[in-house]
């Protein structure tokens, strides 16, 4: 099985990151995004995300020809889906940019082609984008129709890495892959060996479609106990990152480190779609994402109980990002408490993020927030609350924070 043209489509934090990565291995690859600035940045050799590595890969696989990127989807061996799959209201999963895909794909798959879906979806996506296609393509067998004899065939790899180590992990992590069929599954085991040095684990799509939910409902439940712990231990008067560190001297506990909340795209998503599958069945699950999803709610009561010693409280927000050392803001619960702060006007917020260039539209048309740095943002504030271990934040002339209270949600300062 030879794949000399490949397609991914979606160039965010995911597909470009892959789109560079096979590039780097000989393989002709069209990206495709409907973000006309994404497209023109990386024909340029220019990346839109931070992540280490990453510009050196995209500016050398589009200076050797190898990479290059569209607007509009054209024919290949090969297609990636890499788009986001937000939920709805209520958590209910919302799939409109996998149909949207299967509809503008559709028109120029060509028999013997491999469409892999790598967005994590709930169970069952997989075959849903299967049937978009077939709709579209009447003319065309799919492997939900016809098996191995299929002429298109479909298979779902969730990518599994963690920002800030994407490209090396997009390259050693072990990759779980499941198609619609025996012929799929070992068409889309070829494709990823392409790069893949980990171990490529065959099964079917809804196996690979659940382990993906199952991985990250696995660390949200985790750091759920972390971020309890966290309240009841704040009840008590105890340093939770103390308590933590002794708890976890014993040989078989590993209690994970406590936070504002949890974001990002993952953790904070997908055991949602787990609850919405089978509502009765994931009680513990539903659980720990209630208790993720108060923890923003906690911070912010105890940034608005501090400001009532401050007649005009000036407020430094130190890191929107969801995680240290990136610009991913998706999901990120510093960004919901920030907002949440600048609704009820508690007083001047000066908000640092030193990973972004400017503001999320979110946070913009605020009369009392700036954008600012971390130093002017410490000197001039009289409440200084830490959400993100970046380093810069870490590094911080402590001087600068003596007479201020802190409210440190991630233990950057202990």
């Amino acid at each position: 099985m030879k794949f000399e043209k490949v397609s991914v489509v979606g160039l965010g934090y995911i597909g470009l990151p892959t789109a560079a990565v096979l590039a780097s291995r000989g393989i002709q690859v069209i990206g495709v995004d409907v973000n006309q600035r994404v497209v023109d940045a990386l024909n340029k050799g220019a990346v839109t995300i931070v992540e280490p590595d990453l510009d050196m890969v995209v500016h050398a696989a589009v200076t050797t020809g190898k990479l290059s990127a569209t607007t509009t989807p054209q024919p290949a061996d090969a297609f990636l889906i890499a788009v986001p799959t937000p939920f709805k209201d209520a958590h209910v999963p919302d799939l409109s940019y996998i149909e949207a895909v299967a509809n503008t794909v559709a028109p120029v798959l060509q028999p013997g082609n491999l469409v892999v879906l790598e967005s994590t979806s709930p169970v069952g996506a997989t075959e849903q984008m299967a049937e978009w296609m077939a709709a579209a393509r009447s003319d065309l067998t799919f492997s939900h129709q016809a098996g191995d004899e299929a002429d298109i065939h479909i298979a779902h790899c969730p990518e599994r890495v963690l920002p800030g180590h994407v490209m090396r992990e997009l390259v050693e992590n072990d990759r779980v892959i499941g198609g619609l069929s025996v012929k799929a599954t070992q068409m889309a085991v070829a494709l990823y060996k392409i790069f893949v040095t980990g171990e490529c684990l065959q099964t079917d799509a809804r196996t690979a479609e659940l382990c993906k939910l199952v991985e990250n409902s696995f660390r949200d439940v985790n750091i759920a106990f972390a971020n309890e712990l966290s309240v009841i231990a704040e009840r008590f008067g105890i340093d939770v990152w103390e308590l933590i560190t002794l708890a976890n001297r014993h040989p078989r506990v590993n209690i994970l480190q406590p936070g504002p909340g949890v974001g990002g795209h993952c953790i904070a998503v997908d055991p949602w779609f787990i609850v919405h599958s089978a509502p009765d069945q994931a009680r513990l699950i539903r659980t720990a994402r209630e208790v993720n999803d108060y923890k923003p709610h906690h911070v912010i009561e105890k940034i608005v109980d501090a400001a009532k010693g401050f007649a005009q409280p000036r407020i430094a927000c130190l890191g929107l990002a969801f995680k240290a050392d990136i610009d991913d803001l998706r999901e990120s619960p510093s960004l919901d408490i920030v907002k949440r702060l600048a609704d009820i006007d508690l007083g001047e917020l000066l908000v640092v993020e030193p990973y972004v260039d400017e503001l999320p539209k979110s946070l913009q048309g605020y009369d009392r927030l700036r954008f600012v740095g971390v130093d002017e943002a410490v000197r001039a504030a009289d409440i200084v609350v830490v959400f993100v271990k970046h380093k810069p934040f870490l590094s911080i002339d402590r001087t600068l924070l003596e007479g201020k209270h802190i409210i440190d949600t991630c233990g950057a300062w202990r």
